[in-house]
């Protein structure tokens, strides 16, 4: 039964390579990546094995024809790839599709789209031995997510109530005053016969809170869903709770009391048990521990409660036996363990294997798909079969004449004594015993890490920068997940301390190696990331010649009042409320330090961001400005908390690595121009990769 699960994985890292923006310049005859090619790689986002495991459906990111397409989010098209390697497009072009699921018989693929004449995302079926979608259930909102009953009869699918009629009348008159947060509609869950010539109408399930996470029993009489109380954004993240309840009636048949944070749900074969990834209590930062539970209710056990990395996902080999994924510091673990916590086994050491992002089993468990990605190729789709790991996708064939860094694992010691892992990717041109200017790219989270994998995007400097000729340093410092609770929360009522102190002291070990020019320190990231990088900028400035600040905290204080996550940043980053501690909140700002600010700062910002107000920007770079300080401010119109459409991408991309080599590389001076040459022309996007239209 997990014969699949017995050997070591074994994976062979490809050599791969890159090249520089409009100039061509090559290393060793072969080119270096550019922000070009960033803006023009496609990978896969996700990936399900067939029932009998014999294909794998995953979806396709394609990047948006920055010179054709108008600037919006990557497509996301649907192929089908087979244990031989061979892939097959199924529905490509501009679409968008998500929730790709294998239908129960195995006959057809499910997916989630937005088509043709389409208001809103519906369901759609599509042959796998050919023919054409059909759109099985539309509904009046958009449907988020859905499920299938085992046998195949019915669906229930997440989607928010329709709007009030008398509301979208006097809204279409101008009476569109916003009642801010108070008119946040539920998730709700609604079953349909899947039978797409039915005339049956949905059925809402009448189930207090705002759903996420459903899925049937095995025998389809019941789902288990978790429940907020409310549609907000931070309720979803601090307050969901297990229920499962009856599939017809949505009458509560048990409660499940998770502590904290919620991720996966998983049933056993048998419908006796739920295997859940949860918080350890409320203020852990992340969902990473394995529970189980009995479906008839009760509190999730810790089956693994001295085995430090995150799960992140989970498969019920048995009612006995239980495969999982793992965030293991900067790497991977692939395993399996008793549902009592007895027979602990790792298959996989965390640095040779890919850095996989989905696990999915065929029906007798004897195949195994992933995507992840390397340290030099963006995710690809694996199957793991009798004993061997096998790469059965490759996109992005331009990478093959690009010449890219070396990356490693590296440690160190903190100040205190604590081990801090990181990511260190080297220049492509690194000679032993010559200095290079770095940068330092700050995960946001913090509850995060920087995997050894492939780290390169608009928003990454990664091997565009290597290139280029610099180191750049991805620190997994406190508060970082895949190390265990302990230390995700020891940054916790600490902002700007020992967190922070981690990454200078990662800095200075680098220059203690003799790697790295202590004259030319760069450091960027984006939300934490971008707190890092303004609190860098101010109160350690001295140790850094530029920044590059993305959607980044500058005052708590304000930032408690402006943000859609207080709960949040209260349970799991400060443990107490301003007027707890005003002192601590205005000291542990980096607007308290403008005055030491020498840094040059180039600060980004979405204008439509709820998550860090874009009013956290405009406070720093106001202040800035009057002092005379090197400062610009960006506001990309229409963006949230990070950029989602292709022109704002490219864009930040090149203004980030602009601003690195001019500062770091170029000798600095006055600010570059504030205008782009985005060097669109046709010759251009010939060179740039792939041409992934159809």
């Amino acid at each position: 039964m997990n014969k699949a699960f017995k050997t070591s994985l074994h994976f062979a890292v490809l050599s791969l390579s890159a090249f520089f923006l409009f100039n061509n310049s090559k290393i060793d005859g072969q080119e270096l990546l550019t922000e070009q090619d960033v803006a023009s790689m496609s990978y896969v986002v996700s990936s399900a094995i067939s029932p009998d495991g014999t294909h794998v459906a995953y979806g396709r990111a394609v990047q948006r024809d920055l010179t054709d397409d108008e600037s919006g989010p990557a497509f996301v098209e649907l192929h089908v790839v087979d244990a031989e390697g061979n892939s097959r497009p199924f529905v490509t072009g501009k679409v968008n599709v998500s929730g790709i699921a294998w239908t129960p018989n195995g006959k057809g693929i499910s997916y989630l789209a937005k088509r043709g004449d389409d208001k809103h995302a519906s369901i759609y079926v599509i042959p796998v031995d050919g023919g054409e979608s059909q759109k099985i259930i539309e509904f009046d909102t958009a449907i988020s997510s859905f499920t299938w009953r085992p046998d195949g009869k019915k669906i229930a699918f997440l989607a928010k109530e329709e709007e009030d009629e008398e509301e979208v009348a006097a809204n279409d008159k101008g009476f569109d005053a916003e009642i801010y947060e108070e008119r946040t509609k539920p998730t709700r869950i609604f079953v349909v016969d899947s039978d797409f010539e039915t005339d049956e109408d949905p059925v809402m399930l009448e189930s207090e809170g705002s759903a996420s996470e459903i899925s049937f029993s095995p025998d389809g009489s019941k789902l288990v869903a978790a429940f907020a109380p409310t549609g907000k954004i931070d309720d979803f993240y601090m307050y969901r709770r297990i229920r499962v309840i009856d599939s017809e009636s949505g009458a509560d048949v048990a409660t499940i009391n998770n502590p904290g944070k919620l991720g996966p749900i998983e049933w056993s074969p048998s419908g006796k048990y739920l295997a859940i990834c949860s918080g350890e209590d409320i203020n852990d930062p992340s969902e990473g521990r394995l529970t189980v539970v009995s479906a008839d209710g009760g509190t999730p056990k810790d089956i693994m409660p001295e085995y430090l990395p995150n799960i992140t996902h989970i498969h019920w080999l048995s009612d006995d036996a239980i495969a999982f994924l793992a965030e293991d510091s900067c790497g991977r673990a692939v395993g399996q363990v008793n549902r009592d916590g007895s027979n602990q086994r790792i298959y996989s050491k965390t640095y040779e294997t890919p850095i996989f992002l989905s696990l999915s089993a065929s029906d007798d468990n004897s195949v195994f798909a992933f995507h992840g990605s390397t340290a030099n190729h963006p995710n690809e789709v694996f199957m793991y079969s009798a004993g061997t790991l096998k790469r059965l996708t490759e996109h992005n064939a331009f990478l093959n004449d690009r010449k890219l860094g070396k990356q490693e694992v590296i440690s160190w010691q903190s100040r205190d004594g604590k081990r801090i892992d990181g990511v260190l990717l080297y220049p492509v041109d690194y000679q032993q015993g010559t200095r290079y200017p770095l940068i330092i790219m700050v995960h946001g989270g913090p509850e995060a890490s920087v995997p050894h994998g492939w780290n390169t995007r608009y928003s990454d400097p990664g091997h565009v920068a290597a290139g280029r000729g610099f180191f750049v340093f991805y620190p997994n410092y406190r508060g970082s997940t895949g190390r265990g609770v302990e230390f995700a929360k020891d940054h916790q009522s600490d902002y700007g301390g020992k967190e922070f102190n981690d990454v200078i002291d990662g800095l200075d070990h680098l220059i203690g190696k003799g790697l790295v020019d202590k004259a030319k320190v760069g450091i960027t990231g984006g939300s934490y990331g971008g707190f890092a990088t303004a609190w860098c900028s101010t109160f350690h400035s001295e140790r850094f010649a530029a920044g590059v600040m993305f959607v980044g905290i500058s005052n708590q204080i304000s930032k408690s009042g402006t943000t859609d996550i207080p709960d949040e940043m209260f349970h799991v980053h400060a443990r107490k409320r301003i007027w707890q501690d005003w002192q601590f909140f205005l000291e542990r700002s980096p607007i308290y330090y403008v005055e030491k600010c020498q840094t040059p700062l180039l600060i980004l910002h979405g204008k439509n961001d709820t998550r860090v107000h874009p009013s956290q920007s405009m406070e720093l770079y106001r202040n800035l400005k009057i002092l005379k300080k090197p400062v610009r401010l960006v506001f990309y119109p229409g963006e949230g908390h990070g950029n989602r459409k292709s022109a704002g991408r490219y864009d930040y991309n090149l203004r980030m690595m602009r601003w690195m080599q001019h500062y770091l590389l170029d000798g600095g001076g006055e600010m570059p121009e504030q205008n782009l040459d985005y060097g669109l022309d046709d010759d251009d996007e010939e060179e740039s990769g792939e041409n992934d239209s159809d």
